[in-house]
């Protein structure tokens, strides 16, 4: 396939069939993936914390037919509802993640996998890829008008900017920052499980990323400590965020409800943007919204997981 001129009219996600072209371990909890794809050369190219789905191989190794093959289908748009009607036994599990960089010219995608002794059915899937292998992955279509959906950053006018996450977040946020050029003043906390899956990225020198090793503390409690201290030494940056009146925010219980809210662009000095554990999330950003008074137009969360579920689902 070629690219041609976006049209509303061509569903923004799409499946694509795709091929393990390599696999490579990062640190002792993190995988990169790469994938390759006939049709990668349409694939959305907007960066940031672009979300796709991953529907995994079945148990004897073969793929679940949601039209990734069928261009009528893919036109149609109607992959999830393929998915869905699926025998449960001919149904791979899916499951949610970020891009952490795309070559379409290359055809080639890379995604980063958290992988730990309790992973899931994709952080397992991970840990035993090897060249040659296919999967299912829904992500954009750069050829629509709409191949933006899937991001979740939208920092409008703010140039000051804080992001905050756990290691399931590290790939967003590291996607994120390398989108950015120094017009922007950026302070970025990573909680990683230890010291050695810090990872080197290709930053501005003038952006300040702290990767804080969790080790045998709870989890969240190292990086709502750093984000305290930030809060407690940036009293001007949150004063000019500060929310025109007081705000309540709705007691969410994240074993029930989805956490999840990233407002759209607007005006504004500064802005957050957090994700990870939905526990820690909803924590960070009480500690922003309510304890500091930043405005919660100013704040995108995202409970990308909870503490007994090890991987973003559908």
């Amino acid at each position: 396939m070629t690219s041609s001129t976006a049209v509303a009219t061509r569903p923004a996600y799409r499946p694509y069939a795709a091929t393990v072209a390599d696999v490579r371990r990062l640190s002792p909890h993190f995988v990169r993936v790469t994938f390759t794809g006939e049709d990668f050369d349409v694939f959305g190219t907007a960066g940031l914390d672009q979300r796709v789905k991953l529907i995994l191989p079945l148990a004897d190794g073969s793929l679940s037919d949601i039209g990734q093959h069928d261009d009528a289908v893919i036109a149609a748009g109607d992959w999830y509802a393929i998915w869905r009607a699926l025998p449960t036994m001919k149904r791979g599990a899916l499951r949610t993640y970020t891009v952490r960089r795309v070559d379409a010219s290359a055809r080639r995608l890379e995604i980063d996998f958290v992988v730990h002794h309790d992973a899931g059915p994709a952080g397992t899937w991970a840990e035993s890829a090897a060249v040659g292998q296919e999967i299912v992955i829904v992500g954009p279509d750069q050829r629509s008008d709409g191949y933006r959906l899937g991001l979740d950053w939208h920092p409008g006018t703010a140039r000051r900017v804080l992001l905050a996450g756990d290691e399931t977040a590290a790939p967003a946020i590291s996607g994120i920052l390398e989108s950015l050029d120094d017009d922007y003043e950026v302070d970025a906390y990573i909680e990683v499980p230890t010291d050695a899956d810090r990872l080197t990225l290709d930053l501005p020198d003038s952006f300040r990323v702290s990767w804080i090793a969790r080790d045998a503390r709870d989890h969240g409690e190292s990086l709502a400590e750093a984000v305290s201290a930030w809060t407690r030494s940036s009293p001007e940056v949150l004063a000019r965020a500060a929310a025109p009146r007081a705000q309540e925010l709705a007691d969410v219980d994240v074993d029930v409800e989805l956490l999840w809210d990233s407002p759209e662009d607007s005006e504004g000095d500064f802005y957050a943007w957090i994700a990870g554990e939905a526990a820690m999330v909803k924590g960070l950003r009480r500690h922003l919204v309510q304890a500091c008074g930043v405005d919660r137009k100013r704040v995108a969360f995202m409970g990308y997981w909870r503490l007994g579920q090890s991987e973003r689902q559908e």
